[in-house]
């Protein structure tokens, strides 16, 4: 727990988060997740970060099995940015609505990171750092779209038994979390394996455990 206050307290955003988000807004860009000079869509993500009861937490949804991209992919609350967003904080805040029906004004947004692509489905993505200063109640919106949501606290990813390398589709073998029943891995799993060493949390985990991801799911 945070000192000086309680779970669910209304509270300003920590100073390690701050801190956080100073060093990752220049953090390296893994080449594979580089950019293009042109072409991808814009969008973003909303990595929440809250005062859960067993400390630091994040928002997660699961996304539905119907859906034609990222089906049953664990991932952070986003998507692409609209005209009327005015950018990315306001398309990750918009998505999460949408999305879980979060409160945006229990939301503090304390960083923007740099911006990554997914080149299987083009998508430019700028996550956007946020502190959930007053948490709200969340739930699916829409089960075709998000399948459920979950708060799962820094200790549980930062665990050395959550931890383990996939094989993916392309070739590449990238982090991946198993945690609640969920396999985090792709951008979402590799955002978290960036912020557990920025912030100072990540644990000496065995990186040999490799699984195939079309088995392991």
């Amino acid at each position: 727990m945070i000192p000086g206050h309680e779970p669910g307290a209304d509270a300003p955003a920590p100073g390690w988060l701050r801190e956080l988000a100073g060093v990752a807004a220049t953090m390296e860009v893994h080449p594979q997740l580089t950019p293009p000079a042109t072409g991808g869509r814009e969008s973003a993500v909303l990595i929440l970060f809250g005062d859960g009861p067993d400390g630091p937490d994040l928002l997660f949804i699961q996304r539905s099995e119907d859906l034609r991209l990222h089906a049953g992919q664990p991932a952070f609350p986003g998507g692409a940015i609209d005209a009327g967003d005015g950018g990315p904080v306001g398309a990750a805040l918009r998505e999460a609505v949408e999305e879980v029906g979060l409160d945006p004004g229990g939301v503090d947004v304390v960083g923007i990171l740099p911006e990554v692509f997914i080149p299987r489905t083009g998508f430019r993505v700028v996550p956007v750092l946020a502190w959930w200063r007053r948490p709200s109640a969340v739930a699916p919106v829409d089960a075709g779209e998000v399948a459920a949501v979950e708060r799962v606290s820094v200790a549980e990813l930062a665990d050395p038994a959550t931890r383990l390398m996939v094989h993916v589709r392309d070739g590449r073998t990238t982090p991946a979390f198993r945690v609640r029943g969920m396999l985090i891995w792709g951008f979402t799993a590799a955002l978290v394996d960036r912020l557990l060493a920025l912030g100072g949390w990540e644990k000496p985990w065995d990186a040999t455990r490799i699984e195939d991801l079309e088995t392991t799911r």
